[in-house]
């Protein structure tokens, strides 16, 4: 290849209980404390990751069934402690890999975000990234004091307005602002902070952010949105895009897609890095790496209620209410309306059996390398996020003590970092 590929890791669940249910899950009792994250970022940033990306949300939900009930029992989406509380402690253990949180435009007012951001951009120095949710489940709204969410449009509508209050929030002091002359005595030149005065159709902020600009300024932005609407906000805002494509043959028509989309912004379109979700597995041959495949498919054969319940609560549609082998009909969606097109055509169990993200790859590190290789040239690039929800100790060292050196190998992913901020090694290549 021309250039490596940029990789990088969602953590599907949030800072949540991981494989609690397996053999490898470690001492579950203590899933609170930070240590399975800051080991996974440390050995990222050994393998030369990007960014590890932290998903969230903020209510036990009850979609499926009209109960909590499976959610609880299977720890499906809930429990989820706050990731930006993670952040310190993965920064305090590495120096270059890019930290996002994610935080829903609908949940924060955009002056509470701004600085919350800001000041992880200060303590990371220069390593923060925002992945930029609307929201899409009517529990966490009425968390919030909403009876509902938003329609879906109008959340991006509103986020439109809250990305641009919180990204001139993080430029209002300008770069020369702090002066700190002990003689004088001058701090900072209150002529180069400037207040916002923002007053727009859902949001008004006074500003100035009470804090000055950030390594990066505005820290890297991310955003997952499929729907055309959410292409949109995506275009106009994000520097990374994490994706998901049913199989490679789809995957260079989505780059093609959003890279069109960033054109049409205005923008140039190798300033959006374009990731697609992969659930790799890798073992010493073959026959292992499927026979632990097989272990996980009859695990979701199993327990269809568990995924059914993933899949409600993504889509705000109750699965339960469809009989069990019959193609679904119709679905229309105030959630992720991207997730429901997936389930066109399907019956629930089929469903439950893609409930899970990624395209997956399987088989010995060799192998799972050439497929990523394959796939990255037919894509035309930028580059994967690993997927994995129920990740062990075990697994991270497969993939970044096995699996990215032969990607390194082949030159295919970078083996060292050539910046010190997160928005410099992203758009490196």
């Amino acid at each position: 290849m021309e250039r490596p590929f940029h990789l990088a890791w969602f953590v599907s669940r949030g800072y949540g209980p991981k494989a609690w249910r397996y053999e490898w899950g470690g001492d579950q009792s203590r899933w609170m404390m930070p240590d399975l994250f800051v080991d996974l970022a440390v050995a990222m940033e050994r393998a030369g990751f990007d960014y590890v990306m932290m998903e969230d949300s903020s209510n036990v939900p009850y979609t499926h069934k009209g109960s909590h009930d499976d959610y609880l029992k299977y720890a499906m989406a809930t429990p989820k402690l706050d990731p930006a509380v993670l952040v310190p402690y993965m920064a305090m253990a590495t120096k270059r890999i890019g930290l996002v949180t994610t935080m829903s435009t609908t949940e924060y007012p955009p002056f509470l975000l701004a600085r919350l951001v800001n000041t992880l951009d200060h303590v990371t120095e220069g390593r923060a990234g925002w992945n930029m949710v609307t929201g899409s489940n009517d529990g966490g709204a009425q968390n919030y004091g909403l009876d509902r969410q938003f329609e879906h449009d109008e959340r991006y509508d509103r986020a439109d307005e809250f990305v641009e209050i919180v990204t001139r929030l993080w430029e209002s002091w300008a770069p020369d602002a702090v002066v700190m002359d002990r003689d004088a005595p001058l701090f900072a030149d209150g002529s180069k902070v400037q207040a916002l005065h923002y007053k727009g159709r859902y949001h008004q902020v006074r500003g100035p952010l009470s804090a000055p600009r950030s390594p990066q300024v505005r820290p890297v932005l991310c955003q997952a949105g499929g729907s055309p609407r959410g292409r949109q906000f995506a275009a106009r805002w994000s520097d990374t895009i994490i994706t998901s494509a049913k199989d490679v043959a789809s995957m260079r028509a989505t780059r093609d897609r959003i890279r069109a989309d960033a054109v049409a912004m205005g923008r140039d379109p190798d300033g959006i890095k374009v990731l697609f979700l992969v659930d790799p597995l890798v073992d010493h041959s073959l026959e292992a790496a499927e026979h632990r495949r097989r272990i996980l498919e009859a695990d979701v054969a199993l327990h269809v209620d568990q995924h059914l319940a993933s899949a409600s609560r993504l889509s705000g549609i109750d699965f339960s209410q469809f009989p069990i082998d019959e193609p679904l009909p119709r679905l229309t969606s105030n959630g992720h309306q991207s997730v429901v097109d997936r389930f066109v055509g399907l019956t629930p169990r089929q469903v439950a059996g893609r409930a899970e993200l990624g395209i997956r790859f399987t088989g010995t590190v060799d192998q799972v390398a050439g497929m990523m290789e394959e796939a990255m040239r037919e894509a035309g690039g930028d580059g994967f996020l690993i997927v994995h929800a129920d990740f062990t100790r075990r697994y991270i060292a497969e993939i970044c003590d096995g699996l990215v050196p032969e990607l390194q190998r082949r030159g295919l992913t970078r083996r060292r970092y050539e910046h010190a901020t997160f928005r410099d090694n992203l758009l490196a290549f």
